[in-house]
C-alpha cells in the first residue's frame, strides 16, 4: 500500500502494481503544507480522492475519514463514508478503537473498513510523535484494540510505529491483513508515504527506506531549463 493524492502518482502507483492506493489525510502535510493531519476537511479529501479515483483501474483505493469527519456522531461517520465512496473510494479508514459502533454502521451500509492503530495521527496532540505499545500494558491495550476492531468487521488494520514484536502478535491474533509503518517486517503488508520513499523530502521519518531522490532529479531538471531559457 502507497499514498496518492493526485491522478499523475495514482495513474503510476496503479501501473506499477501497488495493491492498494491510500488517499490519506497525510495529503496535509505532504500536499497542502499543513503542519499536521487535523486541519485537512472533507472537502480537501474528496477532491483528492476523485483525482486518485480517476488515476487507479487496477488497485483497491482506500480514503481516509479526515479528523472532525466521524468523531462527533456515528450518522455523521456514515455520511461522510458515503461521500467519499461516491468520490471514487472503494474502502475507507478510521483511526483507533473509540468509535466502533460507527465503524459497523459504515460497514452495514456497505463500506469497507480499514482500521489503524498504534500512532493514530489525529491524536497527535494526546500521543506525541513516538512509539505506541511500549511496556505490557500498552501492548495489552493495541491487541485489545485490534480485536475490537477485527470483531467490528474491519477487512485490515494499520500498525503504525509500534514494535516489531507487538505487531508480530497482533498480526498472529488477528485473522484480517496487518498493514505495517514503521512496525518492523512481521506483518502482512507495508504501507509508506510515496514521496518519502521517492526522496521528495529532505527528513523522512528514519523507517522509511529511500529508494531514489526525486527532489535531486526535479532540481537538475529544473536548472538545466533554466539555464537554457537564459542562454
Amino acid at each position: 500500500m502507497l499514498t496518492a493524492y493526485d491522478y499523475p502518482f495514482a495513474r503510476i502507483l496503479d501501473e506499477a502494481g501497488v495493491d492498494i492506493v491510500l488517499v490519506g489525510d497525510s495529503l496535509g502535510n505532504v500536499a497542502l503544507g499543513y503542519w499536521n493531519t487535523l486541519p485537512v476537511t472533507m472537502a480537501e479529501m474528496l477532491i483528492h480522492t476523485q483525482a486518485v479515483a480517476r488515476g487507479v483501474k487496477r488497485a483497491l483505493v482506500v480514503a481516509d475519514l479526515p479528523f472532525g469527519s466521524y468523531q462527533e456522531n456515528d450518522d455523521q461517520a456514515v455520511a461522510n463514508a458515503v461521500k467519499l465512496v461516491k468520490a471514487g473510494a472503494e474502502a475507507v479508514k478510521i483511526e483507533g478503537s473509540g468509535y466502533i459502533p460507527a465503524i459497523k454502521k459504515i460497514i452495514r451500509a456497505g463500506i469497507p473498513v480499514m482500521g489503524h492503530v498504534g500512532f493514530t495521527p489525529q491524536s497527535v496532540n494526546i500521543l506525541g510523535y513516538r512509539v505506541q505499545g511500549v511496556g505490557s500494558r500498552e501492548e495489552k491495550r493495541i491487541l485489545a484494540e485490534a480485536r475490537l476492531l477485527e470483531k467490528a468487521g474491519c477487512f485490515a488494520l494499520v500498525l503504525e510505529l509500534i514494535p516489531e514484536k507487538l505487531a508480530a502478535g497482533v498480526t498472529k491474533a488477528v485473522k484480517i491483513p496487518t498493514i505495517g509503518i514503521g512496525a518492523g517486517k512481521k506483518v502482512d503488508g507495508q504501507v509508506l508515504v510515496t514521496n518519502d520513499l521517492l526522496g521528495l523530502y529532505d527528513d523522512p521519518p528514519s523507517f522509511v527506506k529511500k529508494y531514489a531522490d526525486l527532489k535531486g532529479v526535479i532540481k537538475t531538471a529544473l536548472k538545466r531549463y533554466i539555464l537554457d531559457v537564459a542562454s
